[in-house]
């Protein structure tokens, strides 16, 4: 298969799609990185991997956790910030 020459880098991840005249390539760009812990870099849970044009039309309830610090923390650093902040 030929490809154009902006197609060439890798910027744009290959779909094989099958059609009535063999299967053809089409190409879309690729997904964010997982979102991560501010403090220990961990991977967050609950929090979509989309594209900002997605991400829009997604409810405010699942682009990201709801409480303190959600989408940006996890669990553990959350309850560490929040017992620091008890001791002051």
């Amino acid at each position: 298969m030929k490809t154009p020459h902006k197609t060439k880098s890798r910027t744009l991840r290959r779909i094989f799609v099958k059609s009535a005249k063999g299967v053809r390539m089409h190409f879309r760009k690729r997904k964010p990185s997982k979102a991560k812990c501010a403090e220990c870099k961990t991977l967050l849970k609950g929090v979509p991997r989309e594209r900002p044009y997605k991400m829009q039309n997604m409810a405010k309830t699942k682009k990201k956790p709801i409480r303190p610090f959600g989408g940006n923390l996890c669990s553990k650093c959350l309850t560490k910030k929040i017992k620091e902040n008890a001791r002051k």
